[in-house]
């Protein structure tokens, strides 16, 4: 099976090849993401992991522009990130539903001990690199959030 990254450039080649001009943007942007972190202080060849840490992070920066445009009243724009977000979204493994999310965040709770809210950062600890590429951030921390408050 192919590399991320071998992927990443196959497809890249299928969209220039297919005049696919929003494949071909995202995918030259993805590919200038994981180079600049390859060649960074400090940095190295990204494997699969890597690759997917920048591909959510680029998710991320999306969703705050497609926020910020759509408060400053430029649609259009949202709906172009929007785009850029699901082509992404594509190389990223199958997403957790809310009931996977939880089952696990609610292991975790019980395998620290967590009794409130002031656990979360231990919580966090481990159930982030159970989910990695499987959930995002934001999902996990409101899960983690919502299992911790006092009922």
């Amino acid at each position: 099976m192919p590399s991320l990254k071998e992927r990443i450039d196959a497809d890249l080649k299928e969209a220039m090849r297919s005049k696919d001009e929003l494949g071909t943007s995202v995918l030259r942007m993805l590919k200038s993401a994981v180079k600049y972190k390859e060649v960074e202080p400090g940095g190295h060849a990204l494997e699969d992991a890597g690759v997917l840490a920048v591909i959510q992070s680029l998710i991320k920066q999306r969703r705050d522009s497609v926020e910020q445009f759509r408060a400053g009243g430029r649609p259009e724009l949202a709906d172009k990130e929007e785009k850029e977000i699901t082509k992404l979204q594509s190389y990223l493994p199958a997403q957790m539903s809310p009931d996977e999310l939880r089952a696990e965040v609610r292991a975790a709770i019980a395998q620290v001990g967590a009794k409130g809210p002031k656990d979360m950062g231990a919580v966090m600890k481990v159930v982030l690199p159970k989910v990695s590429g499987r959930a995002e951030g934001k999902a996990v921390s409101d899960a983690v959030k919502s299992e911790l408050q006092p009922k």
